[in-house]
């Protein structure tokens, strides 16, 4: 995989996000590029029970996420930032660690209502791929990302100013500099775990905005 750059693309007031995501759908294909499928990425949340958990009062929280990029990854995130990339038979632990025992409560339970997702049409022009994804929680509508992947580059100041040409093109001046996550690390090569956190840093976002409106045709 190459460099990649995770955006939030605003809605305008008066518009659905359904009609967003067919503009730029419309934009890229304009653009020449060639629909190859659909994405995935989503993410559940789990929070410790503090009473099972040794030593310590302050309650622990881990996201999963899965990326259809990635089919056969799992990725662990705290809320620190730390990030575990497993197979996936590490859904079974934390299935087993919300498993009451008898006697006591389980170590962990799974916020309700909290998985959130990004899915959408994923689009390959050149050397880039691009992704346009719908995100929910639950039920609810709460935006629209944009990813761009850079294929032949892992080092982001190596090809930032190719992809922020692309990027601007897309979300505007949201793509003005690189996603924050990023900054810090510009000459480092690039991970999978990288984008996993723009995702679920984005996420995070999204969850603390009021339901949008559904997008609809």
């Amino acid at each position: 995989m190459g460099v990649v750059c995770v955006f939030a693309c605003p809605v305008p007031e008066g518009k659905s996000g359904q009609q967003v995501v067919d503009g730029l759908q419309k934009q890229v294909e304009m653009m020449g590029a060639s629909k190859t499928g659909n994405f995935l990425v989503d993410c559940e949340t789990y929070q410790s029970n503090p009473q099972n958990v040794m030593q310590s009062s302050q309650q622990c929280v881990v996201h999963i996420l899965h990326n259809s990029e990635h089919p056969a990854s799992c990725f662990a995130v705290t809320e620190s930032g730390q990030i575990l990339v497993s197979d996936l038979l590490f859904e079974d632990l934390m299935t087993k660690l919300t498993m009451a025992k008898a006697g006591r409560e389980s170590f962990y339970s799974q916020r309700k209502g909290f998985k959130i997702e990004s899915r959408g049409q994923r689009y390959e022009i050149g050397d880039f791929i691009i992704k346009i994804g719908s995100v929910s929680l639950g039920s609810n509508f709460k935006g629209i990302l944009v990813e761009v992947e850079y294929c032949p580059c892992v080092i982001m100041n190596d090809c930032w100013n190719m992809m922020k040409e692309l990027l601007q093109s897309l979300v505007g001046s949201a793509a003005d500099a690189p996603p924050a996550i990023l900054k810090h690390k510009p000459d480092t090569v690039y991970t999978p775990s990288d984008t996993i956190l723009q995702y679920q840093e984005h996420f995070n976002n999204f969850r603390k905005t009021v339901p949008a409106l559904q997008p609809s045709r």
